[in-house]
């Protein structure tokens, strides 16, 4: 008797252990390892100066509170505020690039802000505190934010509040530019919460990438010009590539309840059609003729997965980024792989409100 209950138990322990293997995240665990200092620090490799960014710092507190990786966040939020924010998040919104200056000295290197990286730290810190029952995160994740709204956010004559890139260099007396990825519309929903100006900027963000698509496709930057409305046919040709390739992620990550998400997977059909044609999402699309050049790299691919609802598409493109997964020194490409196949696999999903839904602690579902 005693040994069939050895047996039982042993048989038990080795079931805990395969399901808490197979709810591990692999893709996480690895870019810990090749693109995380021990100290905290996202490093991109790609630049002679091994940058790291507040967008990098951002999407990794993303990912760690995800995979309920509590120590991986606090290493990131204490270099992000230590390196970037003068100490303080409360104070100082962080500084989008940090590097290597010369042989001696690694440091800020440009003290402009971010808007998207600031937003995804809010939120971050915000679901952390909601998640994890820690009030520090959820009162810094507040102060974040309301500096956010009193330093990136502008009144635009006719468009109302709208989200500059960042603080400096975005907007003059009769133009501003935008970029359509930095403001996720489930991020828009979350902070509605909030009250103003958060209440008018979901709305204003519909706008934005609504308005901008002419043919479909979301361009990476785009102005605004008093008087005359958005400028999407100037000298220089508009184009939808690297930036760009997070609006349709973030569109097909959305909910279905969410009242927005099938009006944008409308707009943007024409990006799910010449992804099927050509069993690849272009590099770069021409916003104002439609016109694509050459297939982006696996990221894309990845990035697609939530928005493509085409199955037997879906299943092409997962295979390929199965086959074709970025390596070590393809920071871009392997964030935007993190968040699409990390969808995919069903490791996070987002409520209708725009929280967090990690797989914590659940036996993660396959790809259905």
């Amino acid at each position: 008797m005693k040994a069939l209950r050895w047996v039982v138990m042993m048989a038990l322990m080795l079931a805990a252990m395969s399901t808490r293997a197979a709810c591990t995240w692999p893709a996480w665990e690895h870019f810990k390892q090749a693109y995380i200092s021990e100290g905290g620090r996202v490093v991109d490799p790609s630049d002679a100066r091994k940058i790291t960014t507040s967008e990098g710092q951002s999407y990794a507190l993303f990912f760690a509170l995800a995979a309920n990786d509590r120590k991986a966040f606090d290493n990131l939020l204490q270099w992000t505020q230590n390196n970037l924010a003068q100490g303080s998040l409360s104070d100082h919104l962080p500084a989008w690039l940090w590097g290597k200056k010369d042989q001696q000295n690694w440091t800020v290197l440009d003290t402009n802000s971010a808007s998207d990286a600031d937003l995804w730290i809010a939120w971050s810190l915000l679901e952390a505190g909601r998640l994890w029952k820690n009030d520090a995160y959820t009162h810094l994740g507040k102060a974040l934010l309301d500096r956010i709204a009193k330093e990136e956010v502008v009144k635009v004559p006719e468009l109302g509040l709208m989200l500059l890139p960042g603080k400096i260099g975005f907007a003059d007396d009769s133009a501003w530019r935008f970029n359509p990825s930095y403001l996720p519309p489930q991020l828009a929903s979350y902070f509605t919460r909030f009250g103003a100006p958060w209440t008018t900027l979901r709305e204003t963000n519909l706008q934005l990438l609504l308005e901008t698509a002419p043919k479909g496709f979301s361009p990476d930057w785009v102005r605004y010009q008093k008087g005359q409305g958005w400028q999407l046919k100037s000298e220089k040709t508009l184009i939808g590539s690297y930036d760009a390739i997070r609006v349709y992620l973030w569109a097909g990550m959305l909910n279905d309840s969410d009242t927005q998400k099938a009006r944008l997977l409308a707009k943007f059909k024409p990006m799910a059609t010449v992804t099927t044609k050509n069993n690849a999402p272009p590099e770069k699309v021409d916003v104002a003729t439609g016109k694509i050049e050459g297939n982006g790299p696996v990221g894309f691919a990845a990035a697609l997965l939530p928005f493509l609802q085409d199955r037997d598409v879906q299943a092409r493109l997962r295979q390929n980024v199965a086959d074709h997964f970025p390596g070590d020194d393809a920071y871009y490409s392997y964030v935007l792989t993190l968040f699409g196949q990390g969808w995919d696999e069903h490791r996070f999903r987002f409520t209708p409100r725009g929280e967090l839904q990690p797989d914590w602690g659940q036996e993660c579902a396959s790809s259905q």
